[in-house]
């Protein structure tokens, strides 16, 4: 049987890589104190959006995990969520449990880049059906949205300053749509713009932060509201420049 802090170290491993990936601290709250009931070892857990503290009720020292929040990445969260619901129901045992555990740490599975730029073209055209554009917005959308989406992935990749990748998708996106509508390429450049703006918004992000503001997590629900609003701000001024930027070079109102 596995020690007292053992499943204390392992119960906060869990509960950074469910945080790190998006999952609310509701959801790492409970999974992480489920696994300590089933162990044996009656853990108590308190999660923020930076930091998680597990101890267990017989034990005074804490344990402390310093969390990063990075990229969401759901596909981790519904692992962990599997590996956690097969434990506790005794399909399997802890070796099994630690072993699977350090499997999902070290894997980065990721879809390719020819699946991500294919879905970020096709979230891209959805909302136009919405707006019953022309066939040519439509089309002109999914490359847009696509052109975006690549410029926020280079930049991110080069750049640890929050918000600046955001703001560049947002500003291709608004150059590109209004450089299309001046050229007499595109109909409405304000409907591609709302359209091409889907992959980068915040959806988890908002998401999270109203489920955590319902669960009464108050603080965490605020910061990750508060973390969208900016996505949000940087989108938006990304925007404003890039149509600017035509406007200035071709001449003519915004």
């Amino acid at each position: 049987m596995p020690s007292e802090k053992q499943v204390i170290a392992l119960c906060g491993r869990v509960g950074k890589i469910l945080l790190e990936n998006g999952a609310e601290t509701g959801r790492v709250e409970s999974t992480v104190e489920y696994i300590g009931a089933a162990a044996g070892v009656p853990i108590s857990c308190h999660a923020e959006m930076t930091a998680i503290f597990v101890d267990a009720d017989t034990d005074t020292a804490t344990h402390l995990i310093k969390v990063r929040t990075k990229d969401f990445n759901l596909r981790q969260v519904d692992r962990i969520n599997s590996l956690s619901r097969a434990f506790t129901s005794g399909t399997i045992d802890y070796a099994t449990l630690e072993s699977r555990l350090t499997t999902i740490e070290s894997s980065r599975r990721d879809y390719s880049w020819p699946q991500k730029i294919l879905g970020a073209g096709l979230v891209s055209v959805a909302p136009m059906l919405v707006f019953q554009a022309t066939w040519a917005d439509l089309g002109l959308a999914f490359f847009v949205g696509i052109g975006g989406y690549l410029a926020s992935q280079w930049l991110g990749r080069r750049t640890t300053t929050p918000y600046i990748s955001i703001g560049l998708g947002g500003m291709v996106i608004g150059l590109l749509a209004t450089l299309l509508q001046r050229l007499g390429v595109a109909t409405s450049a304000d409907n591609i713009i709302i359209s091409a703006l889907m992959p980068l918004v915040p959806g988890v992000a908002i998401t999270n932060s109203l489920r955590e503001l319902i669960a009464r997590h108050t603080i965490s629900g605020l910061v990750r509201a508060m973390d969208a609003i900016m996505v949000a701000g940087a989108i938006g001024a990304g925007v404003v420049v890039g149509s600017a930027c035509v406007s200035l070079l071709l001449g003519g109102a915004l």
